[in-house]
């Protein structure tokens, strides 16, 4: 039985009360989250630093309870027919791909001079603060920046 034009599915409407009810919700989650940003994060620092036990109460009622993992191998139910069709898909897709991104450069490697490159100085600080990060191993390794070259050069 379709609805006629302009009629909603439910004649009678909603509850009573519903509309001002969700009018109230969003007004006191607006002010929640005014108050929030006004005091919020000093009463949490606060919390941690004086009730530590309520701190990590209200953490542990922020993870889910329970997590749900289902698993499933698609793949064993498709039949023989959809998995060969699959595979001619990525292989036509594959060679596609190969034929779109491939360029051949042809020319002759003539040997150069072994000098170094020349070393290019930034015009930013160094942070200093990742200079001397260490980790638990040993001092991290940075790759150089790639600084571009200037127009024309």
């Amino acid at each position: 039985m379709p609805f006629e034009p302009g009629r909603s599915g439910n004649p009678v409407g909603g509850p009573v009360g519903s509309r001002h009810r969700q009018q109230l919700n969003g007004e006191f989650i607006a002010a929640l989250l005014r108050d929030f940003r006004h005091g919020g994060p000093k009463a949490i620092e606060r919390v941690r630093r004086t009730q530590p036990a309520a701190y990590l109460k209200i953490l542990a009622l922020l993870v889910p309870r329970e997590h749900k993992v289902e698993q499933s191998n698609v793949i064993k139910n498709l039949s023989d027919q959809e998995l060969e069709d699959m595979v001619e898909y990525l292989k036509t897709s594959l060679e596609a791909q190969a034929r779109g991104s491939v360029r051949v450069i042809e020319g002759t490697i003539e040997p150069a001079a072994a000098t170094a490159p020349p070393v290019i100085e930034s015009s930013q600080r160094k942070n200093r603060l990742m200079l001397e990060a260490d980790t638990a191993v040993g001092p991290r390794e940075r790759k150089p920046r790639k600084v571009p070259s200037p127009p024309g050069a």
